[in-house]
């Protein structure tokens, strides 16, 4: 199942330039499951046709002439208390001033001040637009009322200025709605720790043992978690990848700085999902300076690094429910069974690295996933999202337990 499947989504687009992000957004939106309605207002109109998102949403459009059709005596009431969240981006301060002093000469206006869920708005418009006094007076009220504000961000504007007032990109607007409508999920008011990414070892100030895991997995987890509501601290090693809107990120660097924060924030956690790739050793001692070609191959000693888990274990507050995963190259049920009883874990989530669409590195895993009962289930190949929506619908279940 798609993580907004069978949500319904309410997108209202107001006459900006920044149009044009709002069609990439209702095509987000529709590939991750929404029931998508969008309204335009008629200065949107201007800006892109109706029939565009009906393209990428596969749904009609709407415009204030459909406030006098047939359905034009109900059709803002339906429009607006059928959705689960409305979202208007971009909104121009011409939209923020009438959706705060209540003004509702529109189909999209009359749709909002119908509507009892909540609302996303995404201001799009010039530095002094954005700056004048009316403006902000308009977005405090409307925060006061409950609305999440996101943006605006600063550059290149249609004026020609480098200023606060673009439209914050679609991508990062999408997490925003992912964790608005995760809050009455299945995890609301559980904590989750999610570890990820490969720990980094240092020998010398420019060189360190690692690994090559990109965390993907690890932050699809992080995700998936929000998507159901949860309360999310993402434990990281280095990556590229961006944090997911909705969680409180922890840079680590090595495996005693993971094992360090790990420590200290699960405790007492309703969850632990350790799906970082921590080295089992380290360079017994760490160079001050780089080490020279011209010194000779240097011998380097290797030292153990802390066994997190059996750590935490040693902890009365641990983690209800610890998800541990095996990245193995070969005897993939054997190694998995082990560390599931020798962890004392409620779920092990193994995958062969060996095979070449899955493991590192690649956006897709084939997983096997251990529980405590006994019961085996091998997942086929899927993508790293699908595979954290699995993983954390077992959890769900743990939980309940």
């Amino acid at each position: 199942m798609l993580p907004l499947s069978s949500r319904r989504i309410l997108l209202g687009v107001t006459g900006s330039i920044a149009c044009y992000k709002a069609v990439d957004l209702a095509s987000k939106l529709g590939q991750l499951g929404a029931d998508l309605d969008v309204v335009l207002t008629s200065a949107a109109t201007r800006f892109v046709a109706p029939l565009t998102f009906q393209s990428v949403s596969g749904r009609q459009a709407y415009t204030d002439s459909d406030l006098w059709g047939a359905e034009g005596h109900v059709l803002h009431v339906n429009l607006g208390r059928e959705a689960d969240l409305i979202v208007i981006a971009p909104v121009t301060a011409d939209t923020l001033a009438k959706l705060a002093h209540g003004t509702t000469d529109n189909l999209l206006t009359l749709a909002v001040i119908a509507a009892n869920g909540p609302l996303l708005l995404a201001p799009a418009m010039d530095a002094g637009m954005y700056d004048h006094p009316a403006t902000q007076a308009n977005l405090e009220t409307l925060k006061s009322r409950g609305a999440t504000i996101v943006g605006p961000q600063r550059g290149h504007l249609a004026s020609g200025l480098n200023a606060l007032g673009r439209m914050t990109e679609p991508a990062e607007l999408l997490g925003h709605i992912r964790h608005l409508l995760g809050r009455t999920g299945s995890l609301a008011g559980k904590k989750v720790v999610v570890t990820a990414g490969g720990t980094q070892e240092a020998i010398d100030p420019v060189r360190a043992i690692t690994n090559r895991s990109s965390g993907k997995q690890g932050y699809a987890l992080a995700q998936a978690s929000v998507d159901l509501g949860a309360e999310v601290l993402l434990i990281s090693a280095p990556t590229a990848l961006t944090t997911p809107v909705g969680c409180e990120l922890v840079s680590v660097t090595s495996a005693r700085e993971m094992r360090d924060a790990v420590l200290s924030h699960a405790t007492g956690a309703d969850v632990l999902l350790m799906a970082a790739a921590v080295a089992d050793f380290r360079p017994q001692e760490e160079s001050p300076q780089k080490i020279k070609r011209s010194a000779g191959v240097p011998e380097i000693r290797l030292a153990a690094n802390p066994d997190i888990i059996m750590e935490l274990n040693k902890h009365k507050a641990k983690p209800r429910v610890i998800v541990g995963f095996a990245a193995e190259s070969k005897d993939l049920l054997k190694n998995a069974q082990e560390k599931l009883v020798t962890k004392n874990l409620d779920l092990v989530v193994a995958n062969d690295i060996s095979v070449q669409d899955a493991g590192f590195e690649v956006d897709t895993n084939r997983v096997l996933l251990l529980d405590k009962s006994g019961k085996q289930e091998q997942l086929p190949l899927m993508s790293k999202d699908e595979v954290a929506r699995s993983v954390l619908d077992r959890v769900v279940g743990l939980l309940k337990l």
